[in-house]
């Protein structure tokens, strides 16, 4: 897979750059409703992505090589569905040819979510709609 159609399989969700807190007891993986810096959360993308590293030195660059090790990536990423030998779900881009199949299934964070400049406490911001 060249780095176009890698890239192609992100569905514009957004929820990786939820800011995410984990269970040091158990691992378990909690999402909050508080998003990158650098999301614009209407458009669901990032603003810089091309540098975000250098703004966001904990962003992630996803790859077909650390997808399997990230466990907080959430059970309905592409990225994941691949390196798990499994099937795109039906509002995926990819398989719907629409790109707004993604928030119309309400899978995106479009209208969901603060940004993270505004200081709130990541404890009190849970959320239980990401799968």
């Amino acid at each position: 897979m060249n780095a176009k159609e890698w890239e192609s399989l992100c569905d514009g969700c957004a929820l990786c750059c939820l800011l995410k807190l984990e269970d040091t007891d158990t691992g378990k993986i909690a999402y909050t409703d508080i998003a990158c810096k650098l999301l614009d959360s209407g458009k669901c993308r990032c603003t810089d992505y091309k540098n975000r590293q250098r703004t966001v030195p904990d962003c992630i660059i996803l790859n077909t090589k650390n997808i399997k090790s990230l466990n907080w990536m959430p059970a309905t990423c592409a990225y994941r569905l691949i390196a798990e030998g499994k099937n795109l779900a039906w509002w995926h881009p990819l398989v719907s040819g629409n790109p707004n199949t993604v928030h119309q299934a309400g899978i995106s964070v479009r209208g969901r979510v603060i940004p993270e400049q505004r200081g709130d406490d990541p404890e009190e911001r849970i959320i239980d709609w990401v799968k």
